[in-house]
């Protein structure tokens, strides 16, 4: 298949912007995924939609307030120190080492192997300090930030939220809370896993009160979230590695699941992809581990059997995800009818349920 067949026309005013004023008040379009039957709804009627003995999935990674701004060290001064000059915008995608990090770096070009970066308060003074290791494609940068044991609270202060690239104003504290699911634990993503950005305490008690079992895993959302689709054909395609945590609770309800003939729903492309990767594995065990699956068009889903998501990117790999799930010519049909019914896209948008 070609990237081309999972493009679909979206007019610019349907990406969201901003979040709704209240969590939990987003659209949901529900689709049926053998008879392609839709419905539209809110979100707030999940708890409908499901089943006591469902196995509803979560993923808990926290957004890091990953995207920085730093200065470069230049010539030196008449004191003999390396004076800062310029400012390099820095987006930290993935943990590699205690102090290693890998980066999106712009303006790219300006920035190589052996300089070094100075990452300020709003004041002026140096809190960060980082080597510049290694130098990739498309401004992708490994960065050694000096030992700090307070480091992720430094990070908190003077770092900002990472929204996306097609939300086109600077983040606001509003983003701290809202660019982040009520259930968030382990920090460590780039971006939000979206999908759970719906819900709220309330929502999820009425789940658990209906007899639906909440469990969590944990994926980081790094780099490959970031990078558009360069190739032509859909095999062509290579995602970066994230990491991820499937703890003991979670894998002993999906064995007794699995087992009874339950449904499995998935909050998200990125609990899904851990998920099947783990099942693709043999490794429903508790475990962490790494994944850098593509599931596309002709994936057999072992684990999944409901899938919660958002509206996604035209030619994105998620878009694919989804299409795999509930088929190229549905997934398309339904995204052409969330357009005509003008449903919000993208990160703060509304989101599907397919079951």
């Amino acid at each position: 298949m070609r990237v081309s067949d999972f493009h679909f026309d979206l007019p610019e005013e349907l990406i969201a912007q901003a979040p709704p004023p209240v969590r939990g008040t987003s659209r949901m379009l529900s689709v049926d995924r053998q008879t392609g039957a839709m419905r539209d709804d809110l979100f707030a009627s999940l708890p409908a939609y499901l089943h006591a003995g469902d196995l509803l999935i979560l993923n808990d990674s926290r957004v890091l307030p990953a995207r920085l701004f730093a200065q470069r060290l230049g010539a030196k001064t008449q004191a003999g120190s390396p004076a800062p000059t310029g400012r390099i915008e820095v987006l930290l995608t993935q943990q590699l080492e205690p102090q290693e990090w890998s980066a999106l770096v712009r303006p790219g070009r300006k920035v190589q192997p052996g300089e070094t970066l100075i990452f300020p308060d709003p004041a002026g003074a140096p809190v960060l300090r980082a080597e510049v290791l290694t130098a990739g494609d498309f401004g992708e940068r490994t960065l050694r930030f000096a030992p700090d044991p307070q480091f992720l609270e430094h990070l908190d202060r003077i770092g900002h939220m990472p929204l996306p690239p097609y939300i086109h104003r600077d983040d606001s504290a509003e983003d701290r809370t809202r660019y982040q699911t009520v259930y968030a634990a382990a920090s460590g993503s780039a971006a939000a896993p979206t999908a759970g950005l719906h819900f709220t305490p309330e929502i999820l008690d009425a789940l658990r009160a209906k007899g639906v079992r909440v469990e969590t895993i944990t994926l980081h959302v790094g780099l490959g979230t970031f990078q558009p689709v360069r190739a032509e054909r859909v095999e062509e395609i290579r995602l970066h590695t994230e990491h991820y945590t499937l703890p003991p609770a979670t894998a002993a309800a999906i064995h007794a699941a699995l087992a009874d003939g339950r449904r499995i729903i998935a909050a998200g492309t990125t609990t899904t992809r851990m998920l099947e990767h783990c099942a693709a594995e043999g490794r429903l065990e508790a475990h962490a581990g790494a994944t850098s699956i593509f599931i596309s068009p002709g994936h057999r889903f072992r684990v999944v059997s409901g899938l919660l998501t958002n509206f996604h990117l035209p030619q994105s790999t998620l878009l694919m995800l989804v299409s795999a799930f509930m088929g190229r010519e549905p997934a398309l049909a339904a995204y052409a009818h969330a357009v005509r019914e003008r449903y919000r896209f993208f990160s703060y948008g509304d989101c599907m349920l397919i079951l």
